[in-house]
């Protein structure tokens, strides 16, 4: 049960994502709850000062404060990182217990919880980090879609309140997303490599459907975490293919 929510839960971490990123056009109201005046106010004001010492350009503050969260939240990153990797490393073990033990599926699951235990690794530590970001990156989602002030301004060669009328942000975002998938796959387990090239086509389809802003946020992070990728898997996974 254990290592099926390990294999499950990234997988349904992006769907809710994908779900919190549904339109939102409700005017941001501290008075209207917790979220609104804890998470979604406080960023949409944060975006807003720095919009105001940026020319007044929304476009550059999305880029600093989306770059700001994922420095905040890059420790839980490393955290999920070196869960993943010490996971990897009690691979080989794993496998010679499933086959020891291929036709008692009780006595495999209790072997490999003892692996575990003797390794003092927790199954489901790498999930972890992702539920405690879901929130902020829906949170700051929401900060930029209901903000009326980015609505109502332009960037490069579109305003931010529309959809893009030449698609050059939905495939970028698409294009990307792939790049990010492709960056973190030997990371991946084979549910989630599966998404390599779904995922992409549904982020190109609905950056399509929404204001510029978001596609917009959507291909910072991407570009985020394709740098962060190469700093953080980059070296380990070239070691890997050294060694085979």
């Amino acid at each position: 049960m254990t290592r099926r929510l390990a294999t499950y839960l990234p997988l349904t971490f992006l769907l809710l994502l994908l779900a919190g990123c549904a339109p939102a056009t409700a005017p941001i109201d501290p008075n209207n709850g917790v979220w609104d005046k804890y998470f979604v106010g406080p960023l949409a004001q944060v975006l807003d000062w720095f919009a105001s010492i940026l020319w007044g350009q929304y476009g550059l503050s999305i880029l600093v404060v989306t770059v700001i969260i994922r420095f905040i939240i890059l420790p839980l990153t490393l955290k999920q990182y070196k869960s993943s990797k010490r996971m990897q490393e009690l691979q080989p073990e794993m496998k010679k217990i499933k086959d020891k033990y291929k036709d008692d599926p009780k006595k495999q699951q209790e072997e490999t919880m003892k692996l575990f235990q003797s390794n003092g690794v927790n199954p489901l530590a790498g999930c972890f980090p992702l539920i405690v970001q879901m929130p902020i990156l829906i949170a700051l989602y929401n900060a930029i879609m209901r903000n009326h002030h980015i609505n109502e301004h332009s960037f490069l060669w579109m305003q931010l309140g529309t959809k893009d009328p030449y698609y050059i942000l939905p495939l970028l975002a698409a294009l990307t997303t792939y790049l990010q998938q492709k960056m973190m796959k030997t990371q991946m387990n084979p549910q989630m490599q599966s998404l390599m090239f779904i995922f992409p086509v549904m982020i190109f389809v609905m950056a399509m459907n929404f204001a510029s802003a978001l596609p917009l946020y959507w291909v910072y992070s991407n570009v985020f975490t394709i740098v962060q990728s190469y700093f953080i898997y980059g070296g380990s996974d070239n070691k890997v293919g050294q060694s085979k």
